[in-house]
């Protein structure tokens, strides 16, 4: 049944709608997607990659701008689960590191799946510049395409007579490899928030950040990156 969905021209409207919701309201990482289709059509050539990795593209900035609108538009604590204190704490991680690394983050956060849609959020909703953030963005989403395209070729060439088994292969090496990532970035922006703390602290002038007052009322620590 995959095998056949995967050769119908109607996968690819489905697979926009996927890759358009997982930017602002991430249910299953769209990553999946991408890894497992990529190691099918390597064994059965569907779906076509150009065409796979184009949709992802077009879908993925799409919902990643949607997102920055939505946080332009209603904030930050407008639905139920945006006030989750898991959540409001990825809110308050995000808008710590966005005033002073945006560029990066937004990067970086697209390969971390809830990671992305606080950074979309965030950026919406602080006034972050709009047209840097599109061409951050596209830019950032043209190299999570190609990573996960990858991945699924990659993973897929290990099991050459049962297709089905080399995209439960693929699946399972990109969760893998997205933990290892997610650590890995982590890490980086906890080994910059150092330097930037000995800095300060060199200068005697205060990291930069959400007030005392905001901190208090989301009841998070923005200075610890939630994961």
């Amino acid at each position: 049944m995959l095998e056949h969905a995967a050769g119908q021209p109607w996968i690819y409207p489905v697979l926009l709608v996927f890759f358009f919701i997982d930017g602002f309201a991430t249910i299953l990482p769209s990553e999946t997607a991408i890894v497992g289709l990529s190691a099918l059509s390597l064994h059965s050539g569907e779906p076509n990659l150009w065409i796979l990795g184009a949709t992802a593209l077009v879908g993925a900035m799409a919902g990643d701008n949607m997102a920055y609108m939505l946080g332009r538009k209603i904030g930050l604590t407008r639905w139920k689960w945006m006030r989750r204190p898991k959540v409001q704490k990825m809110f308050g991680w995000a808008q710590y590191e966005l005033d002073k690394r945006g560029a990066v983050l937004i990067f970086t956060a697209r390969y971390i799946p809830w990671g992305r849609v606080a950074v979309n959020y965030v950026a919406g909703q602080t006034g972050f510049r709009h047209r840097t953030f599109f061409w951050l963005d596209a830019f950032a989403c043209v190299t999570w395409v190609a990573y996960s395209i990858g991945i699924g070729l990659l993973a897929g060439q290990w099991v050459h007579n049962n297709p089905l088994l080399g995209v439960g292969i693929a699946v399972a090496f990109a969760v893998v490899l997205g933990i290892v990532v997610d650590h890995a970035l982590r890490w980086w922006h906890k080994h910059l928030e150092k330097k930037d703390a000995a800095r300060a602290a060199a200068t005697g002038s205060e990291v930069p950040g959400a007030d005392a007052s905001e901190k208090a009322a989301a009841g998070v620590d923005l200075s610890k990156p939630a994961s």
